[in-house]
């Protein structure tokens, strides 16, 4: 399974089957009349067979970046078919607070080319609750957000994933030479303390990094490079 990062959560699982997960548009206009910066180069070119949307916010909602006809499961919850086969969407919450403050979030969890992954969105709350973790089931890579801020970081992140027990983690949404408004993922990595790899590329082949369910190993792919402004 190949996994490229375009940047905040937005991810192309390549394997037997193409799954895009949280595409983002061209957002930097809406973004910096807010005093944000988002940088990251648009997706384009990209097919899929599958494609899951976490929650509806432009930064992960837009779907009209992924081309290719996919299947497409967006914010929702339940057992669904796709051209993976059975998709789990979980029913989250983007903040502490029931979705009051954010709204709500779906964590995705399904099967390719036989590697369990799970990818977590704008995950907010403190912790799972017991039945989020049960729907969850065994993880091999799992995809969470690490930049604090509107989602969980640090120490609450790490406790995830100690709780989950994945072989891979590749953190997601937090602060890069792209985007000025999360952390870095520096006290997820020290609050977790298990191995690190830092690639020098937004691409890498999911089987070449894994480490066990005991001992994790963390990928961090390297950022895509910001527009010239």
């Amino acid at each position: 399974m190949r996994i490229r990062w375009f940047g905040q959560s937005a991810y192309l699982l390549r394997g037997s089957k193409r799954v895009a997960i949280d595409p983002f548009g061209i957002v930097t206009d809406a973004m910096r009349s807010h005093g944000l910066e988002f940088g990251y180069p648009p997706i384009e070119g990209v097919d899929a067979d599958l494609l899951l949307i976490t929650h509806e916010h432009f930064d992960h909602n837009a779907a009209d970046r992924i081309g290719g006809s996919p299947v497409v499961l967006r914010s929702t919850a339940g057992k669904l078919d796709s051209p993976v086969g059975e998709v789990v969407a979980i029913a989250s919450e983007h903040d502490d607070v029931a979705g009051t403050a954010r709204g709500p979030n779906t964590i995705f969890s399904f099967v390719l080319d036989g590697l369990r992954v799970a990818h977590l969105g704008d995950f907010g709350q403190p912790a799972l609750r017991p039945e989020q973790r049960a729907a969850i089931g065994d993880v091999d890579v799992l995809f969470l957000p690490a930049g604090g801020g509107p989602t969980i970081g640090g120490e609450p992140a790490a406790r995830l994933v100690r709780e989950l027990a994945p072989r891979l983690v590749i953190p997601m949404h937090y602060r890069t030479p792209a985007v000025n408004f999360l952390d870095p993922p520096d006290a997820f990595l020290d609050a977790l303390g298990a191995t690190v790899e830092r690639l020098d590329d937004s691409e890498a082949d999911a089987e070449g990094l894994l480490g066990t369910h005991e001992s994790p190993v963390v990928a961090l792919l390297a950022a895509p490079q910001p527009e010239s402004s």
